[in-house]
């Protein structure tokens, strides 16, 4: 074993299990005080039910042997966590490492999602639909991306730590939420005002934090690969930050706080699927690219009129689309062993524009269909009387602050 490999791997995962805290205060202040319990209630609790539905099933159907040879799923070689122990999973990372470092992943992806529904879903309805979700989406999507025998990794697709598996996604789910509940209450005819945006920027901090965890630690061993996808996702958030302020100013006439969160948070979305295969100066354009174009997604749903609550269609959604697209312009072999498209290789473009498609395609339809079955048995929507008392109170029995 190697220690340092381990080592590494292993704060790694710790640093992004602490996303998943991080994006509870992001997506806490964001909205209503009446809701801001129940908001953050749908991260926390992933940390336990998504780690139980890995363990037991997840990773084995995302890392197994490829079944059939399709590329499509893995098979029953872990289920249980059978033979996952402390053997060398590669590098001289022990295999339960590894599995702990994806196993956050898991945790915090249908967390994202939460934000398309905040303020109006049952508790109950949101577990059950986690649960599916992750069993038949994003394990599915792991295997295509990361899996042995994968058919997007086969077909070249570059994906370094999450653009398709992670925030494509968690944005077509998101996607798929906000048509399947429709409207808030009052949408469009009252204000909806976060109530806490110091909350919102801790989150954010804490996000940008963890995020060297989930890049960097992509690499999987503590050397030049590391160092390079940790200074690239610095960096593309630094210029998405500016990038997001400087639409605001030009948009509005001033930059925000919530503005300069929002736009790290799309520059770490966007520099995702990039960080190990680009450069620092390329990472600039990633990270602006992301900053201009998911500020642009977000004014997006105003003119087509659905209520994503938080924003993961514009952030996540169109932020890891822009970042697997740049991943195939930017990328060169002296990084990541591929060329893209500024370097004479027009043709990786092509393979990304393919996973785009079929991630968003795959994503959305399954997650409407498995919204229907949770609506059809259960219920996804709380009582309109239930939603203006707010989640906290109907669905929680507590408030989280005493006046």
């Amino acid at each position: 074993m190697d220690t340092g490999n381990t080592a590494f791997v292993l704060i790694c995962a710790a640093l992004v299990m602490f996303m998943t805290p991080g994006l509870a205060l992001f997506y806490g202040g964001l909205t209503r005080n009446k809701n801001v319990l129940g908001t953050i209630m749908h991260s926390f609790v992933m940390l336990g039910l998504a780690t139980l539905v890995w363990v037991t099933v997840g990773y084995t159907l995302s890392f197994g042997t490829d079944v059939g040879g399709l590329g499509i799923i893995g098979g029953f070689d872990y289920l249980f966590l059978q033979n996952v122990g402390t053997e060398d999973w590669g590098d001289g990372v022990p295999h339960l490492a590894f599995m702990i470092f994806q196993c956050m992943f898991a945790v915090i992806t249908p967390a994202l999602i939460s934000g398309a529904f905040a303020e109006r879903i049952k508790f109950g309805s949101f577990l059950v639909f986690s649960t599916l979700w992750i069993i038949f989406v994003y394990a599915p999507m792991c295997h295509w991306v990361w899996g042995p025998g994968g058919w997007m990794g086969e077909m070249g697709a570059l994906d370094f730590a999450g653009g398709a598996v992670v925030h494509m996604s968690s944005g077509a789910a998101a996607l798929a939420a906000a048509l399947m509940l429709g409207k808030r209450k009052g949408y469009g005819t009252e204000a909806f005002i976060p109530h806490n945006l110091p909350m919102t920027v801790l989150g954010a901090g804490i996000l940008w934090f963890g995020w060297f965890g989930f890049n960097a630690g992509s690499a999987l061993t503590a050397g030049g690969g590391a160092a390079n996808a940790f200074v690239t996702t610095h960096v593309a958030t630094a210029a998405a930050t500016l990038a997001w302020l400087l639409m605001e100013k030009l948009h509005s006439g001033k930059g925000t706080t919530l503005g300069a969160a929002s736009g790290a948070v799309a520059g770490l979305v966007a520099i995702t699927p990039a960080a190990g295969f680009v450069d620092p100066m390329s990472a600039i354009a990633v990270g602006a690219g992301g900053g201009i174009l998911c500020y642009g997604g977000v004014l997006l749903k105003g003119k087509l009129k659905y209520d994503d609550a938080l924003d993961v269609v514009g952030i996540h959604g169109i932020g890891g689309t822009w970042g697997a697209l740049a991943t195939g312009i930017f990328c060169t072999a002296g990084i990541g062993g591929v060329d893209g498209l500024i370097a004479g290789n027009p043709g990786q473009v092509v393979t990304q524009g393919i996973s785009i498609l079929a991630t968003w395609a795959f994503c959305f339809v399954m997650s409407i269909v498995l919204f229907k079955v949770v609506d059809v048995v259960m219920g996804l929507r709380v009582s309109e009387e239930d939603e203006i008392r707010g989640l906290d109170h109907s669905q929680h029995n507590e408030t989280g602050y005493q006046f």
